[in-house]
């Protein structure tokens, strides 16, 4: 069986594909994703499933989004997910937030940076930085911490908020995950001006890829019906989440 709702939002002709995860004897209901209209969904970008995309949310080239075995999928307002980051799930394990039962849930002003995996069961709490290459899976991240390139964190480690997980670390005991220090006031500016920079981009590259285009070459998107009717679905998700 398929959700009411249609797949509805940014959907531009250079998207790879928008759509239903298929249904299979693990997952038998397939969800289309729920996309607001004010982020941007970018070239060659997959996002399959049930996934909650919130307000001005940038999902840049070559983005996998698959939430075909473990789900839902949830990314808050204004959080980017970069080139070549891959978001999936196991099929197995949820994270529980305010009551509601996630595969991977993202908060607002999040970067996973290009190249990262997010892998659920994991959360990523409001204003984390997932650096390039990095891997959460299983994990558990506290809002503000800063997630260093190449570095991994797994098995079930809850990180606190506004830690700094260095270099190429391995954080894979809940031990290693308490020893770890604040984040640099360095790493924590770095980590705000990339949030900042690129909650520019989804109005800007709509102007570019919009679905229609009028005579002055400037792009933008017709609402139609099902575009109200998945933003008031989104509303009563972002709200529960919060």
């Amino acid at each position: 069986m398929q959700t009411k709702c249609k797949p509805v939002g940014p959907i531009n002709l250079f998207a790879h594909f928008i759509g239903p995860n298929p249904p299979t004897t693990f997952n038998p209901v397939s969800s289309y994703p729920c996309i607001d209209p004010t982020a941007f969904v970018g070239p060659f970008s997959s996002v399959i499933g049930d996934v909650t995309i919130g307000a001005n949310v940038f999902i840049a080239a070559n983005a996998t989004i698959r939430a075909d075995e473990g789900t839902p999928f949830f990314i808050g307002p204004n959080s980017n997910i970069q080139d070549g980051v891959i978001l999936h799930g196991l099929h197995e394990g949820r994270v529980v937030v305010h009551g509601k039962r996630f595969s991977i849930y993202i908060g607002k002003e999040v970067t996973c940076a290009h190249g990262c995996i997010i892998h659920g069961p994991c959360k990523l709490g409001d204003r984390v930085f997932v650096g390039f290459n990095a891997t959460i899976l299983n994990a558990v991240i506290g809002e503000g911490s800063f997630v260093s390139t190449g570095a991994v964190v797994t098995d079930g480690v809850r990180i606190a908020r506004n830690r700094f997980v260095p270099l190429g670390a391995l954080i894979d005991t809940q031990q290693k995950a308490d020893a770890l220090g604040p984040v640099p006031p360095d790493r924590e500016e770095f980590a705000r001006e990339v949030q900042h920079i690129n909650a520019e981009f989804p109005a800007a590259y709509a102007v570019t890829f919009g679905t229609t285009r009028c005579s002055c070459g400037i792009a933008c998107d017709n609402v139609s019906p099902e575009l109200e009717e998945c933003e008031e679905s989104n509303h009563a998700k972002d709200i529960e989440a919060e």
